[in-house]
């Protein structure tokens, strides 16, 4: 495992308020912030803040806790691949309503946004995300414990040709704002068999 070196990092649309530390990396969300291109609902937000990371190392896997005290509708963090506005991956835990949540990832090729969801209780606020890439192939986990990762999605970005930008983003899509808490940020040697 291999620790992430913040220096190492870069902001796309810096946040106002954020903490960077050896331990963990806080960021406060600002409302009417999303990452969405077109697809069903026709709008293109492109505006929600994400700390990321260059690579072009063609096999690994990268892990992030994400612990969070969200409480509007489509309040989210998680992690992201980002390598521009219309080619983009994101996983998260998406606030519904008092009752579920739905854990899911979107993956935009191309300018169009998909979005693949299960609804979970709504009393989970941390989450485990474990991302490993073949190439411009990529399997997606998700752990409630850090130990026992479950596949989410297998998927193909068409622009993660060699470099690749991956991180974490949060963002706030309605008139909210919260804290996202990410820990436990690494690379490793890929899982993925």
């Amino acid at each position: 495992m291999e620790n992430i070196n913040a220096e190492k990092g870069f902001w796309i649309n810096k946040p106002k308020k954020f903490i960077i530390s050896k331990e963990k990396i806080v960021i406060t969300t600002e409302e009417k912030t999303d990452f969405w291109q077109r697809t069903h609902y026709g709008f293109r937000n492109d505006n929600a803040p994400a700390f990321l990371f260059e690579t072009d190392r063609e096999a690994f896997s990268f892990t992030v806790k994400t612990a969070f005290n969200s409480k509007k509708v489509y309040d989210q963090c998680g992690i992201i691949i980002y390598q521009n506005s219309d080619n983009w991956f994101k996983a998260s835990i998406e606030y519904e309503n008092e009752i579920y949540q739905r854990l899911g990832s979107v993956v935009t090729n191309n300018g169009y946004s998909d979005w693949a969801t299960t609804d979970i209780e709504a009393d989970i606020n941390e989450m485990y995300y474990r991302l490993s890439r073949k190439g411009n192939d990529f399997c997606l986990e998700s752990s409630a414990d850090g130990i026992n990762f479950k596949q989410m999605r297998i998927f193909h970005l068409f622009e993660a040709k060699n470099e690749i930008n991956i991180g974490i983003y949060a963002c706030s899509p309605s008139e909210s704002t919260f804290d996202a808490v990410f820990t436990e940020i690494d690379f490793s040697e890929s899982v993925w068999k």
